[in-house]
């Protein structure tokens, strides 16, 4: 046999066999990337923290609830939290009874403490169910009386943008935007405008801190602030 066709006899052979060792090892790489890629899109990343006027302005439903019991849902694939809705802030006028959140950590799953009252701050998915992640959720008897009052009027303030800042100086480029300072270093309350401040539209289109006043007793009367 001539030496030229021994030679692409063998070449030919091995190119066969390097082509299925590459088809053998390239499905289980396509394999694995294809699971990346899954759990890179079922992964969830919060990013924050907001100012609670900024959850409420981007939450579809915002509403007041007891949560009565919490399972794992099969057919959603999240976890479930029953609830007993006892004030509607924001959203359809509908009651609902149920708000899912992710079934693990990766989907940032939100964590409720059973027979507990709840601010809860979510989004309306098109099925109609309530889905929380990263909003705002905390026990009632945790909300400040001042931050209550402002519940109803922090939608006038979504037109507005919250700034946040961190370290000095800092400041705003326009007249809509407030600025956050509640982690300065030197701030004595850090959480001060979270609890007791919105940002609201003034005259003019302009933005300002609006400071909330705490609901006034039977009797008496509350304080309104500046």
């Amino acid at each position: 046999m001539p030496n030229h066709l021994l030679l692409f006899i063998l070449c030919s052979s091995e190119s066969l066999t390097m082509s299925r060792l590459a088809k053998t090892l390239l499905l289980p790489l396509v394999l694995l990337c294809l699971w990346w890629l899954h759990e890179g899109v079922q992964a969830c990343t919060c990013f924050g923290p907001n100012h609670p006027q900024q959850d409420f302005c981007e939450a579809d439903v915002v509403i007041k609830a007891k949560v009565v019991g919490g399972k794992y849902d099969r057919y959603t694939r999240m976890f479930k939290y029953d609830i007993r809705q006892t004030k509607l802030f924001k959203g359809p006028k509908k009651h609902f009874d149920a708000i899912y959140t992710g079934a693990n950590s990766a989907g940032c799953k939100v964590t409720l403490a059973i027979g507990v009252e709840h601010l809860l701050m979510a989004s309306l998915l098109p099925e109609g169910l309530l889905r929380m992640s990263c909003g705002f959720y905390k026990p009632w008897s945790s909300i400040s009386a001042t931050q209550r009052s402002l519940l109803p009027i922090y939608h006038k303030g979504c037109d507005c943008k919250i700034v946040s800042c961190t370290s000095l100086p800092c400041g705003t480029n326009k007249p809509t935007e407030c600025l956050w300072t509640d982690f300065l270093p030197t701030r004595i309350d850090k959480q001060d405008q979270s609890k007791n401040l919105a940002c609201i539209k003034r005259g003019y289109g302009y933005c300002a801190w609006y400071r909330g006043f705490t609901l006034p007793k039977k009797g008496g009367k509350g304080v309104k602030g500046r």
